[in-house]
């Protein structure tokens, strides 16, 4: 797939299908107006019987119109101009695409653009990336066919190329969710990343089995432990900026696949434990779009990569685990392993001394049941640094909303017989309680925590993205990278 900026007249495009915008209670104008005009008035005639909406959301198919060298114009619904945001912008661009990517096609143009701004165009183009790219690896007959070429009819041809990069950025942690257990797990998921670096320039760093052990990495080798599959620690880094600590840390959770352990999930809630790495796909995407887009920043991203597997070697109910930090952690369910992982890894990067801290997991299922399967879960020790990772989701029109960090959860995770245990009390507040668990190995740094849980794998398609791994927080994370390098200057 690529990207290609077009300068020619309408009436002179040649494509598979073309792709315009109308708003509401707007006359039309740009592109939209001289496809009317060519077809003489047909766009015009199809809006007033209804036939074609602008409300924001919609998508018609409009088959042979006359006077043009297409056989396709998908007409998007973009709502109040006034409105129009990136978020908007991208959704608009993904539905038109993953429209059209329900037949192999070798160009389609967009003609959206014309008069918007870079940051508009370059998440227009971003979505329709996504749009066009499915969750069907495997089937004989896909569903999805990507887009061989992706033009766009705009002056900000810089703004394509980035839009291009983030799109297959995100679309890197999309499939490595995607992909089943038995192709992405521990060794596999940091051969991708060894690959990525290498392309990317981006250095990279492979602790084993021997090197966790000489780190005294007790918490995430006991997660490990019931699995034939080694784990792995990966630091990858961008060295962007003349500056010897990191802006950024980026923490992955990276379990490749999670039965539960001894405290076995039933098979409902295992089928999809494949996207348990989402934090760690969600980091190494995030990483790639970084060093691609070649931003002015330091940063740094840690994945710990496990299976949570059942076996005579698996970690039990009871044990007392001592973490790379030196604290000791009571387990009481082996289901809440994720926070176990990150107890280690995030120790790892506390040595980096960067400014700033952000842990990403497929977390809880509390977390689900608080905010649903679109909206991230938030939780801080610095308010100000959360607020500025809030502001950097809303322009990217990724929904996230701050849970409290009151002490009073702290209490909830204390044992009897280690410093902390694994879980609260009981099932309330649980997104919350796990974030205080996390909270006890972050020290004084300035961190956040985001909960995934629900966003990072969808069940169900929506108009502008397949079902499957939805690659969330990718967009967010890089404005924010690019926000904190932008602030020195």
């Amino acid at each position: 797939m690529h990207a290609s900026v077009i300068e020619q007249p309408v009436g002179e495009i040649q494509a598979d299908a073309l792709v315009i915008g109308i708003h509401e209670e707007t006359p039309l104008a740009g592109s939209a107006a001289e496809i009317d005009g060519l077809s003489g008035g047909q766009l015009t005639r199809l809006i007033e019987f209804g036939e074609i909406e602008a409300e924001r959301g919609k998508v018609t198919s409009w088959l042979a119109p006359a006077g043009l060298e297409t056989s396709h114009v998908v007409v998007v619904g973009l709502g109040d101009p006034a409105t129009l945001d990136r978020g908007a912008a991208a959704t608009a661009a993904g539905s038109a695409a993953r429209l059209l990517a329900g037949q192999k096609r070798q160009r389609v143009v967009f003609l959206l653009s014309g008069d918007w701004d870079e940051e508009l165009v370059c998440a227009a183009v971003s979505g329709a990336v996504t749009g066009c790219v499915g969750q069907d690896l495997y089937r004989a007959e896909i569903k999805l066919h990507p887009i061989e070429e992706l033009a766009w009819q705009t002056s900000h041809t810089a703004a394509v190329n980035q839009g291009l990069l983030l799109g297959e950025a995100t679309n890197l942690t999309r499939r490595l969710v995607n992909e089943p257990a038995g192709f992405i797990y521990p060794e596999s998921f940091a051969e991708v990343a060894a690959k990525v670096a290498g392309e990317t320039g981006l250095e990279l760093e492979i602790w084993d089995k021997q090197k966790l052990e000489e780190e005294k990495c007790g918490s995430l080798l006991a997660v490990s432990q019931g699995s034939d599959r080694d784990p792995r620690l990966l630091i990858v880094r961008h060295r962007g900026a003349g500056r010897e600590k990191p802006h950024l840390a980026l923490v992955g959770k990276g379990v490749t696949f999670d039965s539960g352990g001894l405290s076995l999930k039933p098979s409902e809630s295992m089928k999809t434990m494949k996207c348990d790495m989402a934090g760690a796909a969600t980091v190494l995407g995030t990483m790639q779009a970084i060093a691609s887009l070649g931003l002015s920043c330091h940063v740094v991203g840690l994945v710990g990569l496990v299976e949570n597997m059942v076996s005579g070697s698996s970690y039990k109910l009871g044990d007392v685990l001592t973490a790379r930090s030196g604290k000791t952690i009571e387990v009481l369910n082996t289901d809440a392993e994720g926070r176990l992982v990150l107890a280690d890894v995030l120790d790892v990067a506390l040595e980096q001394e960067a400014d700033h801290l952000v842990d990403l997991a497929t977390l809880t299922g509390a977390c689900v049941v608080a905010l649903g399967t679109d909206v991230c879960g938030v939780m801080t020790n610095d308010q100000d640094w959360c607020d500025q990772l809030l502001a950097a989701a809303a322009t990217c029109g990724e929904r996230a909303w701050q849970l409290p960090m009151f002490p009073e959860f702290a209490s909830q995770i204390r044992s009897n017989v280690a410093d902390i245990k694994n879980i609260g009390e009981g099932r309330w507040g649980g997104a919350i309680t796990a974030g205080k668990f996390l909270e006890e190995f972050v020290g004084e740094a300035s961190w956040i925590h985001l909960d995934i849980a629900g966003p990072a794998f969808q069940d169900k398609p929506k108009a502008w993205i397949d079902a499957g791994g939805s690659g969330v927080m990718v967009q967010t994370l890089v404005q924010l990278a690019g926000e904190l390098a932008g602030g020195e200057g």
